[in-house]
């Protein structure tokens, strides 16, 4: 099998549905209390995206998919660290088979677009992090605007997600979620396309604006039911 057919392949598909729905899902699922918001959003999707999402923790890409319907996660491909993922045979394997994994540096999609863009050409959603790394406080970086490129390049439709939570159960420097279930919110945006003749600066900024206000609304959900996150002390 040629390394691009393996993110189309219906069998790769299927053994992945086992791995995600049948072990990862339910493990993060049973060590954290997953919440997902405005799910009925995306409703009217169909065909290749770009999911883009803030990014401060090692579950944020296992949330994610674990979250998505099944007929929009069933061949997502998420974008991982080339010089982390991608370094050793067994952990380039194991993000293969969770997430039909492929590599982008860190600075971005550079060097790494041409794949990216044939992914999409073959109808492959992709999921990415503008940010280009975790981020240490869970704060939000600036974003990198290969995701948006790609959205204008290839005419396709941006998915706007926000996690919260995430970063207070398995923050920077944990390689387990903490106990007692943390509470963590996965909150779907309505697709985005591009303006008549919007710039990929001025898209970016866009999304990333949109996802700051999911984090927000997010936020205001779990502060109106009483169950916020708490922070782990650090390692």
């Amino acid at each position: 099998m040629s390394s691009r057919s393996r993110y189309t392949s219906p069998v790769m598909a299927g053994a992945r549905f086992v791995a995600q729905r049948g072990v990862l899902k339910p493990f993060i699922w049973h060590k954290a209390d997953v919440t997902v918001l405005n799910a009925d959003r995306l409703d009217d999707m169909h065909g290749p995206y770009v999911a883009v999402s803030n990014h401060s923790s090692h579950l944020d890409a296992p949330l994610i998919i674990g979250a998505l319907p099944g007929k929009l996660g069933r061949y997502v491909a998420a974008g991982a660290a080339a010089d982390y993922f991608f370094d050793v045979w067994w952990r380039k394997g194991l993000t293969a088979l969770f997430f039909n994994a492929f590599p982008v540096d860190r600075s971005g999609l550079r060097g790494r677009r041409g794949l990216a863009t044939s992914l999409l050409d073959d109808g492959v959603p992709l999921l990415l992090f503008p940010e280009g790394t975790r981020s240490r406080t869970g704060e939000m970086a600036n974003f990198k605007p290969g995701a948006a490129a790609l959205c204008i390049s290839r005419d396709v439709p941006c998915l706007p997600i926000a996690l919260y939570g995430a970063n207070e159960a398995m923050p920077y420097g944990k390689t387990w979620p903490g106990k007692g279930k943390p509470p963590i919110y996965v909150n779907f945006g309505e697709p985005m396309r591009p303006d008549d003749g919007e710039s990929v600066a001025g898209f970016s900024e866009r999304i990333a604006k949109e996802v700051r206000g999911l984090y927000d609304e997010a936020q205001d959900h779990a502060a109106r039911i009483g169950v916020e996150p708490r922070r782990l002390p650090r390692d």
